[in-house]
């Protein structure tokens, strides 16, 4: 908590440098709708398990105002809900249990900017806010389908960007459990650094802190290198974290040490022919957990490690989703396809990814191995540069590794059974405006 406040009043005393007054010059609103519908199937025959079909709507509203002297206040507001299970309604002969609730809208970003703070180049932002890092693999914004919920945070970020370098320093106010507290809340720290000296390619080194000191205090550092660029046609991606820290409140009983290692690679080519063929390939990897340490926890991620394996929607085998988002760890695969462009408008997708278990490091019992393989294939229709619509379908070929159970969830801290192969549907239409 004392932390916390040192923080607070730090910004505020960066804040206080600011000029007195500002001078509105500009208001811009904008805002989102988007629509998806999700059709999930379990095949066979399996009592308790059931297919289900959901519509997911997030509606967004904001208003930016620029002020003189380098200042900007957002605000965004956004509602999402699954159709039918939070409306005004009057289900056949009176109001059901579905009516007006407490929370349909909600502030999801609401911000103060300075910039050019004493003629550097510094740029202070407070408030509530999105953030994302490199290609959002830690930390991201909520963004990727399905259950594309939004994540932003209450922080206080401070930035330094120059034409090759950027440095982020932020802190994050994750839970606030009592103001009684002396010692019990959740806290988010990090710096992001990127220098960008090499034309077409970056350099990233972070690290990134959470701090939960509920029944306990949690500590979980990571530390990570990333690379990204393109050169003609070629492009890549390269990042590896490492991560570590020590619990006293643990997911797992007699598990109470962090010591465990993930990496991304991405490598694809854009061939400038006709229909704009691009082929790439991937390889992810997120250490398991063993007797003494727990797997690596992937954070805030907005990445998807297949439209089935990680959706959360199915992975509790007997009942129904608990969790939009499964965060799977504990694994590692291997994906790839292509992307390609029939017209203008229209972008056709084709992708595979090839699931395994990490080896040896079942807690409790396991064997590791191939989890499945997943297909799918996509395509989607931007009508204007505003308005865009998507289908799509996938197939998991389910190995009976994860039909046994697999130690995936969670962070690799629950057990998904998956008794059959897995079929997913989506069709989606998104307005920016």
């Amino acid at each position: 908590m004392r932390r916390s406040v040192m923080l607070v009043i730090v910004a505020m005393t960066l804040f206080m440098a600011l000029p007195v007054s500002a001078d509105l010059q500009n208001v811009v609103v904008g805002g989102q709708v988007r629509i998806r519908g999700d059709w999930y199937s379990v095949e066979g025959d399996h009592p308790g398990i059931n297919s289900e079909a959901i519509v997911e709507q997030r509606t967004r509203l904001n208003v930016r105002a620029d002020f003189t002297d380098n200042v900007k206040a957002f605000v965004e507001m956004d509602s999402y809900d699954i159709w039918g299970e939070d409306f005004r309604s009057n289900y056949l002969t009176g109001i059901d249990s579905r009516a007006v609730t407490n929370n349909d809208i909600e502030l999801y970003q609401g911000y103060i900017e300075a910039s050019e703070l004493f003629g550097k180049p510094l740029r202070l932002r407070i408030g509530r806010q999105e953030l994302k890092f490199g290609s959002a693999w830690l930390v991201g914004t909520g963004e990727a389908a399905p259950y594309f919920t939004g994540l932003s945070f209450d922080a206080v970020r401070l930035t330094y960007a120059t034409d090759t370098l950027s440095v982020d320093a932020f802190w994050s106010k994750l839970a606030e459990l009592s103001p009684l507290e002396e010692d019990g809340d959740t806290d988010f720290y990090g710096v992001y650094a990127t220098c960008t000296a090499i034309e077409n390619v970056s350099f990233d080194a972070y690290w990134l802190y959470v701090r939960d000191a509920l029944l306990g205090v949690n500590e979980l550092h990571t530390v990570g290198l990333r690379s990204a660029g393109k050169f003609g046609g070629f492009h890549f991606e390269a990042e590896a974290a490492y991560q570590f820290g020590d619990y006293d409140k643990t997911p797992l009983p007699g598990v109470d040490d962090v010591s465990n290692w993930a990496c991304n690679v991405l490598a694809g080519y854009f061939f400038d022919t006709t229909w704009k063929p691009h082929p790439f390939i991937g390889f992810e990897y997120f250490g398991g957990a063993d007797d003494d340490t727990l797997a690596f926890n992937r954070l805030f991620s907005d990445a998807r490690l297949g439209k089935t394996i990680d959706s959360g929607h199915w992975l509790v085998g007997a009942g129904g989703p608990f969790f939009p988002n499964a965060n799977c760890s504990n694994l590692w695969l291997i994906h790839g396809g292509v992307t390609f462009n029939p017209t203008e408008k229209l972008m056709g997708l084709l992708h595979a990814c090839l699931a395994f278990e990490n080896e040896d490091d079942w807690v409790g019992g396991g064997h590791g191995g191939t989890l499945g393989l997943e297909v799918e294939a996509s395509a989607v229709y931007n009508y204007t540069k505003d308005l865009s619509f998507e289908v799509g379908y996938a197939h998991l070929f389910v190995d009976d590794n994860l039909k046994d159970g697999a130690r995936l969830p969670l962070n690799g801290t629950a057990v998904v059974v998956v008794p059959d192969d897995v079929d997913y549907f989506y069709f989606e239409t998104k307005l920016c405006f």
